[in-house]
């Protein structure tokens, strides 16, 4: 890795960032020995502009941040290092130094799952969702079981469109049914994260 240290003193802004939910936890900065550091400890390592010395997140507080991947940008001067976070990131005890949560965004499908929450909350009266929640448990369940036959179907054969518009339709179906029950992709994330080892 040769980062330019030139520009700034000998330091180069290191964005943190959570290796899962891409969640960006804080910014530090680095010298030379301070990379060296953490690729070697796998903790990362600052240079502190404040206290004019080395520091590793973590080394009071207990809340390391531990390295998974470190990149540079195109002009080798910011690194981006991705990280398991050990407890909160913050000093002030918030996840993130913005006070942000880090929950895991899923695209599209994380405002989809916002639509679907509105619609439950505020109903609408041309709403093909609004009509699933007040049809009740039973038909969303029922709806879902279509789709997912429908799917299974579908995989047997070889229209690839045909495949991904069934599962595209369970995948919306099975979104209203978590959401009908109190749950949402973040709840099924945590079930499969859990069962990962």
């Amino acid at each position: 890795m040769t980062i330019d240290f030139t520009k700034n003193n000998g330091l180069v802004p290191t964005i943190i960032q959570d290796s899962i939910t891409k969640t960006v936890l804080m910014l530090g900065y680095m010298n030379q020995e301070a990379l060296e550091i953490t690729l070697q400890t796998k903790k990362v390592t600052f240079y502190s502009r404040s206290k004019k010395r080395l520091w590793t997140k973590g080394e009071e507080s207990g809340n390391f941040l531990n390295l998974i991947d470190c990149k540079m940008d195109c002009d080798n001067d910011t690194l981006l290092i991705q990280v398991k976070p050990e407890g909160p990131t913050c000093h002030k005890g918030t996840a993130t130094c913005w006070g942000d949560d880090t929950i895991s965004s899923f695209g599209f499908l994380s405002e989809l799952e916002k639509t679907i929450k509105e619609r439950r909350l505020y109903p609408s009266e041309n709403s093909y969702i609004t009509s699933l929640f007040e049809k009740g448990i039973n038909k969303m369940a029922q709806k879902v079981g279509e789709e997912a036959v429908e799917l299974v179907i579908e995989a047997k054969d070889n229209n690839d469109d045909l495949f991904l518009n069934e599962a595209a339709d369970l995948l919306f179906h099975y979104l209203i049914l978590l959401q009908a029950k109190g749950f949402n992709l973040n709840a099924v994330e945590e079930i499969l994260k859990s069962r990962n080892k």
